[in-house]
């Protein structure tokens, strides 16, 4: 099959290629990996090529432009705003709220579950809101990646994109697993009947799972098919998920009763046991940001994309909040079952049929957020091969289906591969410091976009920026440490801090000088909202356990290795190889021109 591609992305200039290739120089195009000689060079040439590349930032026509020429074929622009809603919501209402509400409510939150639920959703929902802007500015398929490159620099875009592309194949990973138990409790099976014991193998790993990685491959297959069928299939999947929710809700608040509430007591574990339980359940709001990395598929970004991600948050809120309710008002706290709760109390209430019902709408979001997850991440990796942080072979997208095939088929590998060995409480270590760190990014590079243009804003104005940017994220930090200390329970430290981020927050409103306003859509109350993003992020944060900040700073260090042996040469082979490349393609200053020479004939 082939394909046209155009370097400027203006529709003609270059010979037809084949997609299906492979050959080194569909992976290694760039003139440090010429020869183990050239990379050795390159190697030799890390200390300046990482001063240039940390201090280097995109724009916003490079990523949502000219990077674009290194996909060979566009991605096809066919959603609307009701599509990206219908996304949004099927990327987020999965198994979380099914499996970690009675886990909450029974050990962190009791009666309380629902003010988790809002305050995750609140956090959630003021992240949705600078993305909303962000996406609209810079309507490219690289979400967070793309945004961070441009206002915070490469080596800031790279970190945030490694996490993500983590954290998406573990939770696609974990979800796979979770579909597979499910899938058992539908049936009347142990959840581990359906997998396939190898005592060879050490304990969490000993449990191969053949049916998730199917479910994996099958939800990746539609995926590739094209972002029109997938977003068809999960609205009608999204009609059966609104009828289970709403078979929960009418049952639940059916057999409510007020005492469960009030027995002991409302906040049985205190505002604290609130705050854990708020860090745990942000889980279940994860997702959302995959529909920012549809904007280059969406008809019209900045209309969509904003109603699309903040009606689909503020709809997930409601419902999650409502849920929550009718499990803790149905049954005691101290009664619910955190492994089948839902299930647990329908059978408390003389219907032990409905767990089937539970079981059926956790399949459902189960599977609707594997399949807007596999839309989403190839996006992600498409953007990130574009810039040649990875190779650029997965940024082709297939002529026909205009969608990203490789891309998607190196996430599905990678999440099957782990599905099939991972027992789900090993892949539980995995936490969601990650997604909270980069949402917490997000908003602190819609300030900088906001208040820092280079070349136009002077040093002392870029001072002044600074200076109370860096009060509201050090009160944050601050905040987030003092909660959980011994100091916790007085009342000062929160005076105190509080004051020095209103300073701040106030400081930008006030004395620093903006620089950019929004071309289409602006988040409200600037900048108090995208400094309560930062502060509410990183105060989940704060609540996580030591486990997830290990693991994060492993994770970080791997990623940092593999820049400084990769990342850091493809990348500045791509931006300054205007003298020579390996193939005589040319990119001068972040702009991509390939010339005819480098593309074969069929």
């Amino acid at each position: 099959m082939a394909s046209a591609a155009d370097g400027d992305g203006s529709g003609g200039g270059l010979r037809r290629r084949r997609y299906w290739r492979w050959s080194k120089a569909d992976f290694f195009p760039e003139p440090s990996f010429r020869s183990w000689r050239a990379y050795g060079g390159a190697l030799a040439c890390t200390i300046p090529r990482l001063r240039d590349r940390v201090g280097s930032r995109s724009t916003d026509a490079v990523e949502a432009g000219t990077l674009l020429a290194q996909s060979e074929n566009p991605l096809r622009r066919c959603l609307s705003w009701i599509d990206l809603a219908f996304l949004g919501f099927g990327s987020v209402v999965g198994s979380g709220v099914f499996v970690l509400t009675g886990q909450e409510a029974r050990f962190d939150a009791g009666p309380a579950i629902p003010l988790a639920y809002a305050a995750a959703g609140f956090s959630a929902l003021l992240s949705s809101f600078c993305y909303a802007e962000l996406a609209t500015e810079i309507p490219s398929a690289g979400g967070s990646f793309a945004y961070l490159r441009v206002e915070l620099g490469d080596l800031a875009a790279f970190l945030a994109a490694g996490n993500i592309l983590l954290e998406a194949v573990v939770g696609a990973a974990g979800l796979g697993r979770s579909w597979t138990s499910y899938l058992a409790a539908l049936i009347g099976r142990d959840a581990d009947a359906l997998r396939i014991h190898v005592p060879a193998l050490a304990d969490g790993f000993n449990l191969l799972d053949p049916i998730a990685v199917v479910v994996l491959i099958a939800t990746s297959s539609l995926a590739v098919s094209g972002a029109r069928l997938t977003s068809t299939i999960n609205s009608w999947a999204y009609a059966v998920g609104i009828a289970i929710i709403a078979f929960v809700l009418a049952v639940g608040f059916s057999h409510l009763d007020p005492t469960n509430l009030t027995t002991p007591s409302f906040f049985p574990f205190g505002a604290a046991g609130v705050f854990r339980a708020a860090a745990v359940v942000y889980w279940s709001y994860t997702g959302f940001d995959m529909v920012a990395t549809m904007a280059e598929e969406t008809k019209d970004p900045g209309r969509d994309v904003p109603l699309g991600l903040i009606s689909s948050m503020s709809a997930i809120t409601v419902v999650y909040c409502a849920m929550s309710l009718a499990l803790v008002g149905m049954q005691r706290y101290t009664e619910i079952d955190a492994n089948a709760a839902y299930g647990v109390a329908f059978a408390a209430k003389g219907m032990k049929w409905a767990r089937y019902v539970v079981a059926l709408g956790a399949l459902k979001g189960m599977t609707s957020g594997l399949l807007v997850g596999a839309l989403g991440q190839a996006r992600y990796t498409t953007q990130i091969a574009r810039t040649h942080m990875i190779p650029p072979y997965f940024a082709l997208v297939h002529p026909r289906t205009g969608t990203p095939v490789y891309a998607t088929l190196a996430f599905t590998l990678g999440a099957a591969c782990v599905a099939l060995f991972s027992s789900l409480d090993v892949l539980a270590s995995v936490s969601s410091i990650s997604t909270l760190f980069i949402f917490a990014l997000v908003a602190v590079a819609l300030l900088v976009r906001r208040y820092y243009a280079a070349g136009s804003t002077s040093p002392a104005e870029l001072r002044t920026f600074l200076a109370f940017l860096a009060l509201v994220v050090g009160s944050s930090i601050g905040t987030s440490v003092y909660y959980n200390s011994g100091l916790a329970g007085h009342w000062p430290g929160y005076v105190a801090f509080g004051a020095v981020w209103v300073a701040g927050a106030a400081g930008l409103a006030f004395a620093a000088k903006r620089q950019r306003e929004p071309k289409v859509y602006g988040v409200p109350l600037m900048p108090w909202l995208p400094a309560m993003s930062v502060s509410t992020n990183l105060f989940l944060m704060g609540s996580l356990g030591s486990l997830a900040y290990i693991r994060f700073a492993i994770c970080t260090v791997v990623m940092l290795v593999y820049y400084v042996l990769f990342g850091v040469h493809a990348t500045y082979d791509m931006a300054h190889s205007g003298e020579e490349d390996a193939d005589g393609s040319t990119v001068e200053q972040g702009k991509t021109r390939l010339p005819m020479s480098t593309q074969p004939p069929v």
